[in-house]
């Protein structure tokens, strides 16, 4: 468990650490170590909702953020408007 933020649209089509371009409405993540590919479940610790992403780049480099979500990502789980938020990760096949 940890804080997640949120990317769009100044990274929007700018690469990724993968290689990828970043498109803000994918769902996409960046994490610090997880393997590229790697799909994770990210759960919204304040109301319940989650979504599963895929890690492309990495990040996040603000101390205490442990994923950083694309835009439509941080939208299906509710925290565009708080910009941070509270989440749970787990590794999903």
């Amino acid at each position: 468990m940890g804080a997640a933020s949120y990317y769009g649209r100044e990274f929007h089509g700018r690469a990724t650490a993968s290689g990828e371009k970043f498109d803000m409405n994918a769902l996409t993540a960046a994490h610090k170590t997880l393997p590229f590919g790697t799909r994770v479940r990210v759960t919204n610790l304040a109301n319940d909702k989650s979504v599963v992403v895929r890690v492309n780049d990495r990040g996040p480099f603000v101390e205490g953020r442990i994923i950083d979500l694309s835009y439509a990502a941080a939208k299906k789980i509710g925290m565009v408007e708080a910009g941070v938020v509270r989440v749970e990760i787990v590794v999903v096949k």
